[in-house]
């Protein structure tokens, strides 16, 4: 695998093709390269031993309970205070029409995150879970970032395995990956103080796994982050990951900044977001799925990106939210259809398959 003009990445294409483990350092020379190509290359030569041409998609829907939270992350244009002309919340009974649509369109998922509310009872979660798996059990609810756990767990005085086992009874079946930012202090604190810390995240996250609700993770990356918080990030999910095996798949987030406390900031280039999915490849090797989440990345440079290790490009979204809204590169516009999706897949040199959101493949003449 003498494919570089960079040394070091051919010393560690070496490692990569024996099935050693990268280090830090190693991760800190991967983003150092400038042979592009070569670490994209050395990424889809991984991804293709793992998955060969297969790229994931599911039909899915996001739904936004609540904007109104007690948090002001300084990259976030989402949330609201109560008092807000635009603060709102979802009933219950609006949430289930919400999925009832989402069900009609063929969705398999209903993805729920919001604010950290105040005003909102622990019964609301624990209604609105069992809501929707009585009217429609073959669902699948994944809800709840570490971060919206941590705060539930605090405001409502819950242990944190009590809290778990009641929410997962009450029909949360896996959590979303959001709220892992950036872990390395004091970055983390200077976009997010008002979140739980890195460790705490993880802690969690491994609370989650051992209670066998599967989750996911993430990073933002492009605000004020260095490399080495980028790389720091990456080994942390990897320790975790090493420890309680729950993660399912690793979704890097292109930060973008149009009406946030960061706006300043110009977010990542192209070069950026596809050297972080291809470390994130190379360094995440107990991690079966990467995702080129295309609402951030565009849907051109996500095409691109399955190229450079990634596997999965997320779903149809069918109505985004105002959370996905809010961080979209296309506009605002986070909705495709099915076959567009799978013509992405198949014009990049493919092959689309439909997954549920534990990646099983689904049979359309099975569900509709």
């Amino acid at each position: 695998m003498q494919f570089s003009i960079d040394s070091n990445l051919n010393r560690i294409a070496e490692k990569v093709e024996a099935g050693d483990r990268l280090s830090f350092e190693e991760g800190l020379e991967l983003y150092a390269t400038s042979d592009l190509n070569a670490l994209g290359k050395l990424a889809d030569h991984v991804r293709r031993k793992k998955h060969g041409l297969t790229t994931f998609f599911n039909v899915n829907r996001h739904f936004n309970h609540t904007n109104i939270c007690v948090a002001d992350c300084k990259f976030c244009n989402f949330y609201r205070r109560s008092r807000d002309a635009d603060a709102y919340t979802h009933s219950i009974e609006e949430g289930v029409e919400i999925a009832r649509n989402a069900v009609s369109e063929g969705a398999t998922e209903l993805h729920i995150v919001g604010g950290l509310n105040t005003k909102l009872p622990f019964e609301y979660y624990t209604g609105l879970f069992s809501a929707l798996k009585q009217n429609f059990p073959s669902l699948h609810v994944k809800a709840l970032t570490m971060v919206e756990l941590d705060f539930m767990a605090r405001f409502y005085k819950m242990p944190d395995e009590e809290l778990i086992e009641k929410l997962k009874a009450a029909g949360m079946d896996s959590c979303p990956g959001g709220g892992a930012e950036i872990f390395a202090e004091p970055t983390r604190s200077r976009i997010c103080d008002h979140k739980c810390g890195g460790d705490r995240w993880l802690e969690l996250a491994g609370k989650c796994h051992a209670a066998g609700v599967k989750t996911n993770a993430t990073i933002l990356y492009g605000h004020i982050e260095s490399i080495e918080d980028r790389v720091d990030h990456l080994v942390k999910l990897r320790e975790q990951q090493d420890k309680s095996g729950g993660f399912q798949c690793f979704i890097p987030l292109a930060f973008y900044p149009p009406d946030s406390a960061l706006s300043s900031l110009p977010g990542p280039d192209g070069v950026a977001s596809l050297k972080t999915i291809a470390i994130s490849r190379l360094m995440l090797d107990n991690f079966d799925h990467i995702k080129a989440y295309w609402v951030m990345l565009g849907k051109h440079l996500a095409q691109v990106a399955l190229h450079f290790g990634a596997n999965d490009l997320d779903g149809t979204i069918t109505d985004g939210g105002e959370l996905t809204e809010a961080y979209s590169i296309e506009n605002g516009e986070v909705k495709m259809t099915r076959q567009q999706l799978i013509a992405l897949i198949e014009n990049a040199g493919f092959e689309a398959v439909e997954r549920d959101t534990v990646y099983n493949r689904v049979d359309r003449a099975i569900v509709s």
